[in-house]
């Protein structure tokens, strides 16, 4: 591997917000919020949704209001349509 030419790559600590689910890792992301755990200082890096709480990855059904958006969709060209 050549010198000088790779970014810095360092310990990192994901952590979900909603769920407080930490993720341990490496990466080149720095913050300037730093914790020690086991005894390794890693970067604090928060993040809204990760694979703890997406939709995807739990497997919960999120169904929005989604008969009241295709009616308006369908009356917003329905009314171009007669003109």
């Amino acid at each position: 591997m050549k010198k000088n030419i790779h970014p810095d790559y360092h310990p990192v600590c994901f952590t979900d917000v909603s769920t407080g689910k930490r993720f341990l890792t490496y990466s080149t992301l720095t913050s300037k919020e730093k914790e020690t755990i086991d005894g390794v200082e890693y970067h604090m890096v928060l993040r809204d949704v990760t694979s703890d709480s997406h939709l995807v990855y739990t497997g919960e059904k999120h169904s929005a209001s989604v008969t009241g958006r295709v009616e308006k969709f369908q009356n917003k060209f329905r009314r171009g349509a007669r003109k």
